[in-house]
């Protein structure tokens, strides 16, 4: 991670949400004790239109996983919490909810587990999220240029009728 703001507001965001385990989370028995805070696999993503640049990633924390969108220039929307939205990760579409922490201001969420009781240690939920990463931001399958690279289709009856072209 070579941007120094990245590496700032995920430090933030990481320090945020230790706090939060510490504090707010702490003796609650949605919490998996055999899970900490960890960032998983943020990076920049690619900008939506009349959105700010941001990074995503997965955040993992003893009580959820969520997909995160965090913009790179603090934001104070308060308005858009609670609110959903479809944003890209990678090739994929989901619904986001927008939160706000006064330490980080806004960003948003899209929760990919919770309760984390299914994760017996903090290897399989890290696992778990990389997988999820790198099955979303794999790229998209080259498409046959020439129509002589794509492979023989049926005509419409013989698709139907269970007949091929070839005998």
């Amino acid at each position: 991670m070579t941007d120094p703001m990245l590496a700032y507001r995920l430090s933030a965001l990481e320090a945020l949400f230790r706090q939060i385990a510490d504090t707010r989370m702490a003796g609650l028995p949605i919490m998996n004790a055999a899970l900490r805070v960890e960032l998983v696999g943020f990076e920049l993503c690619a900008s939506e239109p009349d959105l700010p640049a941001a990074a995503s990633g997965v955040l993992v924390t003893p009580w959820f996983m969520n997909l995160l969108r965090l913009p790179l220039a603090r934001e104070d929307d308060l308005g858009r919490v609670g609110v959903t939205r479809r944003l890209a990760l990678g090739r994929e579409r989901f619904d986001f909810i927008g939160a706000h922490e006064a330490a980080i201001g806004t960003f948003d969420a899209c929760s990919l587990f919770s309760p984390m009781f299914d994760f017996a240690s903090q290897d399989t939920a890290v696992a778990t999220a990389q997988a999820v990463l790198a099955r979303l931001r794999e790229p998209l399958p080259e498409v046959a240029k020439d129509v002589a690279e794509q492979p023989e289709r049926p005509a419409r009856r013989g698709f139907l009728f269970g007949r091929s072209r070839t005998p």
